[in-house]
């Protein structure tokens, strides 16, 4: 029996998505879970499994194109059945089908001395009402991250569309002007699609949830001590436990007791969910994504060290699973790496928290009334203050304390 795959939804407030390339063919064998296409999002490029097997009869939407989530974009069928798409689909003309241009009788487009109907459109984009200019989505996320303006280029699509390869030769002409075109003139380029992304969200953020924000010190010793012992042990595994590891699992031990910052404020109501997702941000090409490690406070450390390492290395190659980055329900966000004493971070919506991380430092302390040298972090809780208050955003601090600085209880 014939299935439908539609544009899936990979985020709370996705609306669209963009088909980018089809991994499968008309007419190739598919099995269900492989994956059929990619398509991008917001936040990267994810690829999509096929929600059934058979073989890919049809592809309802081409590469570049833009549909709201939920349109059909390919049908699946059994070997050698003929489905009638007007009735699976409940249409009589399928997603991205409109009727030819009409040709008057007797002329041949593609005759000498007659254009054809591409060469018919305007040499320039084709404005549209508002103001935009008559683009493929590839097309236009190609020209923002160049910084090139459409209006510029001709369009050789159908009735003037600006397709992939308008950009790609208008950058060819950018490439090969001589130094003295461009020498001396500020650098201007429009921001991705992902830092757009970002900044909508975050802004939204700040403006729409009252964050307050907590921080602690831990004393990092034990924890510094006890992964040395632990990756010496694993040498040869290829498995490498860093300190994001432990806090991954600290975190997620210390919401069990605090399921109020598990959580999510939906429609008015605090909604505590029934699994520990930690996402972990990412730093990528032109902005951030969370890998999330699920139910976390399940996991031993080996497990949580390879799963995050191996999702990182899928978003930062552009290329993930929708799992890998939806479905976070707290997240973490470390610069340790980078030398940062503190800072602070934005949550993510819809969750009620996250935890900022920096660096483990070595630092003056004072041990039963004696100077001594020790190793410290500091990690600042942001929490949503209609979900919850200073108190308790302490307390989950404290409780982070015993196992960050009494490591065996988190185990391996």
């Amino acid at each position: 029996m014939a299935v439908i795959l539609e544009m899936p939804k990979l985020g709370f407030d996705m609306a669209e998505g963009s088909l980018v390339r089809w991994v499968k063919a008309e007419g190739e064998a598919i099995q269900k879970g492989e994956v059929i296409a990619e398509i991008e999002t917001d936040k990267a490029t994810v690829e999509v499994e096929a929600n059934g097997s058979g073989t890919v009869y049809r592809h309802l939407v081409a590469e570049g194109d833009s549909v709201p989530i939920g349109t059909p974009i390919a049908v699946i069928t059994e070997a050698g059945e003929e489905p009638d798409l007007a009735a699976l689909l409940g249409e009589t003309a399928l997603p991205g089908e409109t009727a030819p241009p009409e040709i008057p009788a007797g002329t041949d487009s593609l005759s000498e001395g007659t254009p054809s109907l591409q060469a018919a459109a305007a040499p320039k984009g084709v404005p549209l009402p508002g103001g935009r200019v008559k683009a493929s989505p590839l097309a236009r996320r190609i020209a923002r991250e160049h910084g090139l303006d459409l209006r510029s280029i001709p369009g050789s699509g159908p009735g003037g569309r600006i397709v992939k390869r308008d950009v790609e030769a208008a950058m060819q002409t950018v490439a090969h002007r001589p130094p003295s075109a461009v020498s001396g003139l500020p650098s201007i380029t429009a921001p991705s699609r992902l830092r757009q992304a970002i900044a909508r969200r975050m802004t939204e953020a700040k403006q729409q949830v009252p964050h307050f924000y907590v921080t602690h010190e831990y004393r990092m010793d034990a924890l510094l001590a006890a992964r040395k012992r632990i990756n010496a042990r694993l040498e040869g595994t290829g498995v490498k436990l860093s300190v994001n590891d432990f806090l991954v699992k600290a975190a997620a031990l210390a919401l069990r007791e605090f399921p109020n910052l598990n959580a999510s404020l939906v429609e008015g109501n605090i909604v505590q969910h029934g699994e520990i997702n930690i996402g972990n941000a990412v730093a990528v090409e032109n902005g951030l994504l969370t890998v999330v490690c699920r139910n976390a406070d399940r996991k031993s450390l080996r497990e949580i060290s390879a799963e995050v390492r191996e999702m990182a290395q899928q978003v930062r190659a552009g290329k993930v699973r929708s799992e890998y980055i939806e479905g976070s329900t707290f997240s973490i966000s470390n610069l340790g790496m980078y030398d940062v004493e503190h800072f602070i971070a934005i949550i993510n919506p819809p969750e009620a928290a996250i935890l900022a991380v920096g660096s483990a430092r070595q630092v003056p302390v004072v041990e039963d009334g004696q100077l001594a040298v020790g190793w410290t972090m500091k990690a600042t809780l942001s929490v949503d203050h209609r979900v919850s208050d200073g108190a308790e955003a302490a307390r989950f601090l404290q409780a982070m304390a015993q196992y960050i600085e009494d490591p065996v209880m988190l185990g391996v």
